[in-house]
This record gives structure tokens, sequence and C-alpha cells, in this order.
């Protein structure tokens, strides 16, 4: 493949070079380096056998293209090298644990389905020795996917998701102690909706004294403002104990409020989580693909959680090196009906708004970005009828339209709005909220416009990097 276009293509958001990606993947920091692997076809800009991009960097900025780290060629992985993790072992060397799928007979079978867990170790970070599968199935041909391995004390664990023979999603751990014989430890986690049949991607984690339990969760039906994508990945905060069955102390929550976010995948370095997701969407005819190229990873995010149980996810403080220039305003009101365009052109960049509530009576107020002359633009405001922020898509020409809400609280609203040729990620109130979108802007400059409807809003501070 090819790339026929960089209209919309990553500034600095982490993509393949052409054709289709998805998941992040083998998260880690090794000899120096920030590894970011993902999955990978890079023949098509469809969905198909899936390979291991490969992405490294020495801040987490600056991305550099390595060589495809894993491709089917084995028995094992014949139909491709699904998600999975990395981790640095004992002897120093990196050993990444993925998927291998294939078809015994009919692909259009599930019941010919075989998924195992594989093994391939490297000593420099970017080729790889494949050892076959270190885990079959025990419920053959149920889903069984997408190992996350890390050390707990002297043991180390994977959790790897699952479907059960009833066809509920769940999570189930196993335990070595050489990274090559795995023993079942029993289910971590079993989802309470019977009509979630698999969880995809899953991680436990240790953060700020409590555990979290993320995964994305196939077959949730929509509840309100919940579960709105066709997928949807959140996770639960809670207690666990290696050997016993995770316990949640709070409701399943979104790790991202956004139409385009999934299979999120977290890794530990120097005291910080720090997790990236996949901007793509289960929708076909992503508007990129006729360039050449459909999806892209979020911003790596810092993961803390609140005293209320709230996971909260900002970008890495890192990001900021993105930008030369910063410009503030001075505090202001937004009249009633006013646009007030405060950038003509700015396809990449980042804007922190803080609003305060109580002095504003605007039924609806926000930013129109990425704003062209044949009228396409996204919306990020907030709605004072419902007490929510909200990202709407009904000014996007291209690509699917909708919109996605969450509720916040309190009298000021702080916004961080990073732009890049092709998305918007947006940070609600330091991260308690955050939406991810894909965005496509027509030719010509893109700009920015403060929005306020049938009333006044008072905007506090206004900072513009780029």
């Amino acid at each position: 493949m090819e790339l026929k276009d960089k209209r919309w293509y990553p500034s600095y958001h982490v993509a393949a070079p052409a054709g289709w990606i998805n998941d992040p993947n083998g998260l880690c920091y090794f000899d120096g380096r920030y590894h970011v692997f993902f999955q990978y076809h890079p023949h098509s800009v469809e969905w198909g056998p899936m390979h291991w991009g490969h992405v490294s960097s020495s801040d987490l900025v600056t991305w550099r293209h390595e060589p495809i780290a894993l491709a089917p060629s084995i028995e094992e992985d014949r139909d491709g090298c699904w998600s999975g993790s990395c981790v640095v072992g004992d002897d120093g060397r990196l050993y990444a644990f993925y998927t291998g799928h294939c078809w015994r007979t009919d692909p259009n079978d599930p019941n010919s389905r075989r998924q195992v867990q594989c093994l391939a170790v490297s000593d420099d970070g970017i080729h790889f020795q494949k050892h076959g599968s270190v885990l079959e199935n025990p419920q053959c041909p149920t889903h069984f996917r997408d190992p996350k391995v890390w050390r707990e004390g002297e043991t180390w664990c994977m959790v790897v998701g699952q479907q059960s023979p009833e066809r509920r999603g769940q999570v189930a751990l196993y335990t070595s102690d050489d990274l090559l014989h795995w023993n079942q430890a029993g289910i971590v986690y079993e989802h309470p909706d019977a009509n979630v049949y698999m969880l995809e991607c899953p991680d436990l984690f240790e953060l700020d004294g409590k555990w979290v339990l993320c995964f994305s969760a196939m077959g949730m039906r929509p509840s309100g403002y919940m579960g709105r994508n066709q997928h949807n990945a959140g996770y639960l905060v809670g207690s666990w104990k290696l050997g016993e069955p995770f316990v949640p102390q709070t409701e399943f929550a979104p790790c991202d409020a956004g139409h385009n976010y999934y299979a999120p995948q977290s890794f530990e370095h120097e005291g910080r989580r720090i997790q990236f997701g996949w901007m793509s969407s289960f929708h076909m005819g992503a508007a990129e693909q006729e360039d050449g190229w459909c999806g892209q990873l979020t911003l790596p995010r810092k993961l803390s959680l609140r005293d209320d149980g709230v996971m909260l996810s900002m970008p890495v403080p890192e990001c900021a090196m993105l930008w030369e220039h910063a410009q503030a305003q001075d505090s202001s009101e937004v009249t009633a009906n006013e646009e007030r365009v405060i950038a003509d052109d700015l396809a990449c960049g980042c804007l922190e708004l803080t609003f305060d509530l109580a002095a504003s009576s605007a039924e609806r107020f926000g930013v129109k970005l990425h704003g062209t002359t044949d009228g396409n633009y996204l919306f990020v405001g907030y709605d004072a009828q419902t007490g929510c922020v909200v990202v709407d898509r009904q000014g996007c020409l291209r690509g699917h339209r909708g919109y996605r809400a969450a509720h916040v609280y309190g009298d000021s609203l702080r916004l961080q709005i990073w732009l890049d040729r092709g998305s918007i990620e947006v940070f609600v109130n330091d991260g308690e909220v955050a939406f991810s979108e894909m965005s496509y802007p027509g030719d010509g400059p893109r700009s920015i416009t403060l929005t306020s409807e049938q009333g006044i809003t008072k905007v506090e501070k206004l900072t513009l990097s780029k």
C-alpha cells in the first residue's frame, strides 16, 4: 500500500505508513526506548490477516517507524498475529505474547476457529524469533485472545479474554514461573450482562492503591448515554488478589466517551501508568481509506484514580513539546448568538478553555473546530439543559455523524482540545471525561470559532498552542 494524500494523515499521532491499523499491542519501555506495536494490515485499507506494526520513541512524542515485528508465518498464526503484550524477561530479552489465529477449514464457520496464545522473543526489540503456542484454548473453538502479561511479585500473570460455553464474556487468568509454561488460575471476571458475549483486550493493573480492570465489551446494548458504540471499551475499579476473582466497587464506566475509541492497553514505566487506545470505527467506509490508510492511535495518556473511583486520563506532559508557541487571551464574554473566530487556520494545535458556568446564561456554547469554507465543522461544547459536554458531528460533511455526551458537574468547565489533521481529542475537567473523534475537514484553511447560543458565555481562560 502507498499513502495517496496527507490531508487527514496525522502529524503527531501514531499511524502506519499506509494500510489498516487497529489495536495497540505490546506497549513497553525497552533498551532505552518506548515501543508501541499495533495490529496492522499492510496490504489493504481494510481489516485482514493481522501483522504487528511497530514504532518506537525516546520521548513519547517523536515516533520512528520500525520494521514489521510479526507476520503470519507458522501454523498457529497462519491467518493472523492478533493482539497481545510485551514484557522484559529475567534474561533481559523482550517477550511478546500474542494470539495466533487460524481457520481449521472454513473461515465462514465459527466452529473452525482456532485461537491460541503464542510467544516471540527479541534481543533488540526489533527482530523476533517465534516460539509457537504456549497456551492452547481450553474451550475450543470459542473466542480466546488478547493476552496481557505482567509480573505480580514473583509470579508471571496473564489475563486473556474469552467466551464461556454459555456465550458469556469472561476474563481468565493464567500464571507462570518462567514465561514458557502456563497454568490455569481461574476466572477473574465474568460480565453480568448476558448480552455481552466477549471481553476483548483485557488489562488488569494496580493504580493509586486500587485495582482497575479494563476491557472492551462486545454485545453491550445502548442505554442512555452509555454503550452507544458498536462495541464499548471501559473499566471497573475494585479489589483483587492473586488466586481470587476481581471484585468491582464501581459501575462500568467508559474509558473514553467518543465515537472513535476502542481496545485500550496500558503499561507502567517509572511509576506512571500510560495508556493508548485505537482511534477508528467499526462502521465501514472510513473517509481516510480513499487516501490509502485507515486508523491511528490516541495520544499517550497518563492514568490516575480519583477518590470517588473515577479514572482520570490526560496526555502525558511530554506532549507539550509538540508546540513551539502558546498564545493566551484575556477573559471575555461571548455575546448571545455571537460567532467569534479565534483562529483563521489551525489544522494541528492545542486549545485550552475554561468557562465560568455560573456566570454564563447560554443554552449551549462551545467551539466549532476544523471549520472549512465548504461548511464543514465539528462542534465541542456544553449543553446547559442537559448538563453535558457534547461532541456533535452534525456539521461534518465527511465520515459518520451523530453526537456523544457526558455529564459534568460544578461551576467551572475546563476543556483541553488536541487537533490533528484528521482527528480531535477532548479532555474535560482534567481528564474525568475524554472524547476521541476522527474529523475530516475540507480543503483550505481550517478555522476555530467560539459560539454562544441564546445567552452569554463567560470565558475565563483561552490558550492556543501551535
